[in-house]
């Protein structure tokens, strides 16, 4: 496919193939040859077994877990390219781990993901494309377009086809997915509710508190991340307990870790839906409680956007 005379490329990372394949078919591309190993010891060796001189290069990996195996591959990707005279290179991140650590909460900690930003640039990356980043902020740790793209219409066009209800309402898990709730909420002519929630420590959380009337409503959680799944699930139980009739939940990055799963499936939720920007196919096939929607032609039509120099926010509608 060539775009305004420079032949557009897309190469896959190892943290998410089959999201990089759905994405290259939407384009009706090939994805570029690459040798991808790792040696005796953990290094990665990244090798392009073709000419991508002067192309506009698109490399897809998301940085989930192994998180510092798959950053790391995104660093020497990037290099790679670079070093094979791409023209430029875009950094496609599904999902940009580290970005929980976007500020000094106690003191004498890092900001991971300010130091991330710093790798990616100075590996020479030239465009980072992005899928609801945990703060919106961190686009400004860049000194480089970033495309932060939102699956909240998605969520809206599964939520009007699949749930039967007249009686929603949006509820944000905390304070500061607020304006993420409030954008679906708006999609679907919800009302909004948000929990009061409190971390004794890392990890773990506890309601405090619902704001907003929930009793004979169906409930909507919305968020970007679930991890060990404790917030979510305690969540969906104290409205349960304040009388909503369902909790479905909406996310976009499935981290799912350790016991996560098991929790989910013994929970109130009635329904996880999340994407696959992190692939979890093996882990949640055949599990009813768990639906994966793709984000692969959001995707893909961003990176078509992008290499045409057309409008990326139209698809925020």
């Amino acid at each position: 496919m060539y775009i305004k005379d420079v032949l557009m490329k897309i190469l896959s990372g190892t943290s998410n193939p089959l999201l990089s394949k759905s994405i290259s078919k939407h384009l009706k591309l090939k994805l570029v040859n690459t040798n991808i190993k790792n040696f005796a010891d953990g290094e990665i060796y990244v090798e392009i077994n073709e000419n991508i001189r002067g192309n506009s290069v698109f490399v897809i990996q998301s940085t989930s877990t192994p998180a510092n195996d798959n950053l790391m591959e995104l660093l020497l990707c990037i290099d790679a390219l670079k070093r094979s005279s791409a023209k430029n290179v875009t950094a496609v991140i599904p999902y940009f781990g580290y970005a929980r650590q976007d500020r000094k909460v106690v003191p004498r900690t890092s900001i991971s993901a300010k130091l991330v930003s710093n790798l990616i640039t100075n590996a020479g990356a030239n465009r980072i494309v992005t899928v609801d980043l945990h703060s919106g902020q961190i686009q400004g740790f860049f000194d480089m377009p970033v495309d932060n793209l939102f699956t909240t219409p998605i969520f809206a066009r599964y939520i009007k086809k699949n749930i039967k209800s007249k009686n929603f309402i949006c509820v944000s898990p905390d304070a500061g997915g607020i304006e993420r709730t409030r954008g679906l909420a708006k999609k679907i002519n919800a009302d909004l509710a948000i929990i009061d929630k409190r971390r004794p420590q890392a990890g773990k959380s506890q309601v405090m508190n619902i704001i907003g009337e929930v009793k004979n409503k169906d409930c909507v959680i919305v968020d970007d991340i679930i991890d060990s799944g404790g917030t979510i699930v305690n969540a969906a139980e104290a409205l349960i307990k304040k009388g909503a009739k369902d909790v479905y939940v909406f996310v976009t990055h499935a981290v799912l870790s350790g016991d996560a799963i098991n929790k989910i499936k013994k929970s109130k939720i009635k329904k996880l839906i999340i994407t696959d920007s992190i692939d979890n196919a093996k882990r949640v096939k055949n599990i009813n409680k768990i639906q994966v929607l793709t984000i692969a032609p959001l995707m893909a039509e961003a990176i078509k956007r992008i290499s045409n120099s057309t409008s990326v926010s139209d698809l925020f509608n």
